[in-house]
């Protein structure tokens, strides 16, 4: 165990998109056997989007975001209501449910979540995210695992949360849009007057990504040049 967390921690810590960190709480989720992980990072105002980094199957996850089950799932309204971890799922306090929440979860079944595991994470205002563990029929492995392993996943999804919170960080706000972490990194780069191949190589990407970036970033803030996007990002530095 020592090991898989000293690897998991090294490759986050060194993570700049949460394609990264996502890769390495997978390798944790596979190394202990338990199937799926999800990490829900609240909204901080009302009818808010949540981020989502998840090994969940992408069928259901552009489902849930697009239908804002976040708003009626059991599952995060318990996690907003006390900071202990639980257990839930199909067959799992099935009294206390609402026939909403009941179809959620059958739902959710359907895509291989059947049940699973929640760590909520509260700082000082309540609840701010949540690290979910989840798997489909094959539970006795699962259940092992989240046993053995109760207080090092425990520390793992603060950890996780730590690094993660990072890529919706409001530092990356220009002109009032907020670019992604290679966004943001590569625009920088170009305002130090490095051209794409340059930044490909400073940022281990290829030159094509870096031009990828640097488009979706010029894209997102409504400008037709990169000098122009560079301008805003310079404003926005002077105001911060």
């Amino acid at each position: 165990m020592d090991r898989v967390f000293q690897n998991f921690a090294e490759r986050l810590t060194a993570s700049s998109h949460p394609d990264e960190a996502q890769q390495s709480m997978a390798d944790v989720t596979a190394a202990l056997r338990l199937s799926y992980f999800a990490y829900l990072a609240l909204p901080s105002r009302a009818g808010g989007v949540p981020n989502l980094i998840s090994t969940y199957p992408s069928s259901w996850t552009g489902l849930y975001l697009r239908r804002g089950y976040d708003s009626v799932d059991p599952v995060v309204r318990r996690a907003i209501r006390q900071p202990k971890p639980f257990r839930w799922g199909l067959g799992i306090e099935e009294h206390n449910r609402s026939a909403s929440e009941r179809t959620l979860f059958e739902e959710a079944a359907q895509f291989g979540i059947r049940c699973g595991f929640t760590f909520p994470i509260h700082d000082d205002r309540g609840a701010i995210a949540a690290l979910s563990f989840a798997t489909d029929e094959h539970r006795t492995v699962f259940d092992r695992s989240l046993l053995e392993h109760a207080h090092s996943l425990r520390l793992i999804a603060w950890f996780f949360h730590s690094h993660a919170k990072r890529f919706w960080t409001i530092d990356r706000m220009v002109g009032g849009v907020v670019l992604s972490p290679r966004e943001y990194e590569c625009l920088e780069w170009s305002a130090r007057g490095k051209s794409a191949g340059e930044i490909g190589i400073i940022l281990s990407i290829s030159e094509r990504t870096a031009g990828f970036h640097l488009d979706n970033a010029r894209a997102k803030l409504g400008v037709r040049s990169l000098r122009q996007a560079i301008v805003l990002l310079t404003e926005s530095k002077s105001r911060k």
